[in-house]
């Protein structure tokens, strides 16, 4: 069946409705960056825009669009004369060296949440750590665990924001951690201790332990790296 053509007009849009343009942007988005995560677009290979709208069925300006805003995911990289290329995977090296951002940003950051956080974002971090319990962890396509590995992120930069410093908060935002992590390996989620060991971390901010909260973040880092190489290894 050829795909429809989701850039046509949007008819009678109500004014509470998110805009069709936007809503159009949104998906492509998501389409693209599903393809790079499970590696339909290959790592290092060049991501055509007219290739794309018409394996989409749109036009052109959403996947210019969805390009732009992977770039700022670090998930594309653009080059002139060559367009827009998949960026490699990390290295171990480079796995090593994200960690070691985060082992310097997060425990700060979470030591900071304890100390400072709102009732409202102490609330809003519980929340997310209740949504992921219903969730299934990352194992399989990238469309399956998408939810999982958007509200992950979600945890940690709710903890950043938390903190009440502004430039850290960004600095962890950043990174785009999460993605480049996702995009190496997935694990089995029946085994996956993320949930427990972001439990930890919860517990020490709301006791307002700034201390503990700072050593279960970094354990909760440390265990994540450990988890990686482990997954390389077998790969």
């Amino acid at each position: 069946m050829p795909p429809q053509d989701r850039s046509a007009g949007s008819g009678g849009k109500t004014p509470s409705a998110p805009p069709a343009r936007q809503v159009l942007s949104d998906s492509v988005y998501e389409d693209i960056k599903a393809m790079v995560m499970d590696h339909e677009i290959a790592p290092g290979a060049r991501v055509g825009i007219d290739a794309l709208s018409r394996a989409l069925g749109v036009s052109p300006t959403p996947v210019r669009e969805a390009l732009a805003r992977l770039e700022s995911d670090g998930l594309v990289v653009k080059r002139s004369l060559s367009g827009y290329r998949a960026t490699e995977l990390l290295t171990r090296q480079g796995l090593e060296e994200l960690f070691e951002m985060r082992m310097l940003l997060e425990p700060r950051a979470t030591a900071l949440a304890a100390a400072n956080a709102t009732e409202e974002q102490l609330d809003a971090i519980e929340r997310i750590t209740d949504e992921m319990r219903t969730l299934p962890g990352p194992t399989g396509r990238y469309a399956d665990y998408r939810d999982f590995a958007a509200l992950d992120q979600r945890f940690h930069e709710a903890i950043a924001a938390a903190s009440h410093r502004p430039l850290l908060t960004d600095a962890v935002e950043r990174l785009h951690s999460h993605l480049h992590i996702f995009r190496l390996t997935s694990a089995e989620a029946s085994e996956d201790p993320t949930l427990a060991e972001h439990d930890r971390v919860v517990r020490a901010i709301l006791r307002r332990k700034a201390d503990r909260a700072a050593e279960a973040m970094t354990e909760h880092l440390a265990l994540s790296l450990q988890r990686q190489m482990g997954h390389e290894r077998k790969s």
